[in-house]
């Protein structure tokens, strides 16, 4: 039996195995990026798009949010017209332990420092 034809509203992702540090790394070096990383790790639920506001263009906002979904470090998905968005937490913390955790806290503390 076929696949099931992919809907057009499918995201595409890596998988956990796919999954780059170089490519994480790079996601999470962009200040608005590391923003997002962040809101969404503070989150008890998924977020949607519309729930971020950013001090830039919305395509410029979706660029941000490619790059976070395809290094692997997002999961998005459509839930009804909105876009959804999850941390890949248990991905990350399984492929690089402590990574995510040190990058977040390290963020932390720099907000603080620089009063942001």
């Amino acid at each position: 039996m076929p696949p099931p034809a992919a809907s057009s509203r499918d995201l595409p992702h890596p998988a956990s195995d796919e999954i780059r540090l170089e490519d994480v790394l790079h996601a999470l070096s962009d200040p608005m990026r590391l923003r997002i990383v962040r809101e969404l790790a503070g989150a008890r639920d998924e977020l949607s798009c519309s729930h971020f506001d950013l001090p830039v263009t919305k395509s410029t906002t979706t660029h941000h949010f490619r790059v976070l979904r395809e290094s692997g470090v997002i999961r998005q998905v459509y839930r009804g017209t909105a876009k959804m968005n999850g941390l890949r937490r248990d991905d990350l913390d399984e492929l690089f332990p402590g990574l995510l955790a040190a990058l977040l806290g390290a963020a932390a503390r720099q907000a603080v420092r620089l009063g942001g």
